[in-house]
């Protein structure tokens, strides 16, 4: 997989007219873009034609969770979209997992599908809580697991669990990671960060990035930016 388009920003704003303002200033050849639950809310699925219209790759960020039927058929309007990468969660089960990969068939041009396994935001206290006695890591590589035997194409993954499921998945396991920050931007409020090179060098297949470069003065050089940083990790 090519680090030219390893980048995927984060569109997490609220209005579509925002989005593709930003967008606009963004170059397709340097990146992908994710639509959540905010942008998508407010603005519907015409955001998602009017920035694969633009020449982007979209990731659908909305993370189903929901009866088997349900999802497939959430999962199948999502390819109908012509969205790139897809989510569900892991959670969810195997039934549910299975019959979303089967909804999106088997062509070249599908989405990718990603589950989401343990969401960051929770520690071990958060698990316990819902009945879940292992410790975060040993939870995410359950699911990892589960959603590799259901035909899953990979999953999202904070940067301290990158080399663990590379070692457990393979190299062909997709690992899309969150809480990435170029190393001269400062953390905000991520605790689990990691630089760019950094990701990638522990196996990732793709960066989700936000504020670093959408709250930068000019996205576009802060994209560039990304972009020069990835391309000297691979000349050293």
């Amino acid at each position: 997989m090519g680090r030219d388009r390893s980048v995927i920003v984060a569109l997490d704003v609220p209005r579509a007219d925002s989005a593709l303002e930003l967008a606009r200033r963004l170059d397709p050849a340097l990146c992908r873009v994710k639509v959540g639950k905010e942008l998508f809310t407010a603005a519907g699925p015409a955001v998602v034609r009017d920035l694969s219209a633009l020449g982007f790759a979209v990731f659908l960020d909305l993370k189903f969770h929901d009866i088997p039927n349900t999802v497939a058929s959430a999962c199948r309007a999502a390819a109908d979209l012509g969205c790139w990468m897809i989510n569900v969660h892991a959670a969810g089960g195997p039934r549910m997992l299975a019959q979303a990969r089967a909804a999106l068939g088997d062509a070249a041009a599908r989405p990718l599908l990603i589950a989401v396994t343990v969401l960051t935001s929770f520690d071990r206290n958060e698990l316990g809580a819902i009945g879940v006695v292992d410790d975060v890591d040993v939870q995410v590589s359950r699911l990892a697991a589960l959603a590799a035997a259901c035909g899953a194409d990979g999953v999202v993954c904070s940067p301290l669990e990158i080399a663990r499921l590379r070692a457990e998945r393979g190299d062909d396991f997709v690992l899309v990671t969150p809480g990435v920050r170029p190393a001269s931007a400062p953390a905000d409020d991520q605790v689990r960060v990691a630089t760019p090179a950094a990701a990638l060098g522990a196996g990732a297949h793709y960066l989700v990035i936000g504020r670093p470069i959408t709250q930068a003065p000019d996205p576009g050089a802060a994209l560039a930016a990304v972009a020069r940083e990835l391309a000297s990790a691979d000349r050293a």
